[in-house]
């Protein structure tokens, strides 16, 4: 009876094992399905960025994110990411994509289009308010026509 618990076991773990070797081979895929994505750059130690996410959870931003994709790159990630860029498509690290876009403060926000170009770039934290207003700018397609700031302005989000 014990050696077929130990079988069961061991089979069990190698199953296991065999699992983990698949996942460390797989490739994010950040291309956006949709006509605009929001790329999140992040770092493990960053407390803005733990407040973000539990922000993005809320129902107002979630219902402002419809038919946007909204993907998250770790800075200290060496997984593997496709990703789309200046209408070129790449595979490289979640580090080496970070460095790409020259990133050295935690969070920042990009927003761009399918054919990866980005609209839109904002280093740091927003308010749950502010990040609403600057959802519906990308999607909208404000940032064709007006400034940023003047859209913030007008539509009393800051």
């Amino acid at each position: 009876m014990r050696k077929v618990l130990y079988i069961l076991i061991i089979v069990f773990l190698a199953s296991c094992q065999q699992k983990q070797n698949v996942s460390s081979f797989e490739i994010k895929d950040i291309v956006p399905k949709h006509e605009y994505a929001m790329l999140i750059v992040e770092s493990e130690s960053c407390i803005y960025c733990k407040q973000l996410k539990k922000d993005l959870q809320s129902p107002s931003l979630a219902s402002e994110l419809e038919n946007m994709d909204v993907y998250s790159v770790l800075y200290e990630s060496n997984a593997r990411v496709r990703y789309i860029l200046k209408g070129q498509e790449h595979v490289s690290t979640e580090e080496e994509l970070v460095r790409a876009l020259k990133v050295n403060s935690f969070p920042q926000l990009f927003f761009y289009d399918k054919e990866g170009n980005i609209v839109l770039h904002l280093p740091g934290y927003q308010p749950p308010k502010t990040l609403a207003c600057t959802i519906r700018f990308v999607k909208e397609g404000k940032y064709k026509d007006t400034k940023y700031m003047d859209y913030l302005k007008a539509e009393e989000c800051i």
